[in-house]
């Protein structure tokens, strides 16, 4: 919460600050599991097609085939667990450079590593909230708030626990 503590104003105060949900951080480590999944079909599939084409012997292990196998074959499996590797540190990346935070006369979402977006929405020109929780956000408590404002059209916050209370918070924050 460093930006948005240090952007804060004489008289502001923090009402509720939003935090990602344990499940998003669960979504980011099965992207790990799927790169590695993908990688052993591709192994495995390359070593069925093999044995079928006539090229191993029916009887060699996966680990002794793999040796055998075209390198365009590895170099492929071996993509496509990088590509689930860069999709964790992505998500890792976005979880740990976003900030999420009402305070009495604003919203702020702030993201960003090296270049910084930061989209402030004046308490008072905020016409609507809408809560999205699919059915595992309704059993786990996480979803994502949709605002709608005056002249910003709507903002989609990441996945966020206790979505309810967020938007508790933002009808708090218009009272005052």
């Amino acid at each position: 919460m460093l930006y948005v503590q240090q952007s804060l104003g004489p008289s502001e105060e923090l009402i509720h600050i939003g935090k990602f949900h344990w499940m998003y951080t669960v979504s980011s480590f099965m992207s790990i599991f799927w790169g590695l999944f993908g990688a052993i079909v591709v192994v495995v599939m390359a070593h069925h097609a093999y044995i079928f084409m006539g090229k191993l012997p029916p009887d060699i292990g996966y680990m002794e085939s793999m040796k055998i196998l075209h390198p365009g074959v590895r170099i492929f499996s071996f993509l496509v667990f990088i590509f689930g590797l860069v999709k964790f540190a992505q998500m890792m990346v976005i979880k740990a450079t976003t900030e999420i935070a009402i305070t009495n006369s604003r919203l702020v979402y702030k993201r960003g590593l090296i270049a910084r977006h930061v989209g402030e929405i004046s308490i008072d020109r905020i016409e609507g909230v809408n809560v999205l929780q699919p059915i595992l956000g309704r059993i786990f408590n996480y979803g994502r708030i949709m605002i709608r404002g005056m002249g910003v059209g709507e903002v989609l916050l990441p996945p966020i626990e206790d979505p309810i209370a967020f938007r508790r918070a933002i009808e708090e924050a218009k009272e005052r």
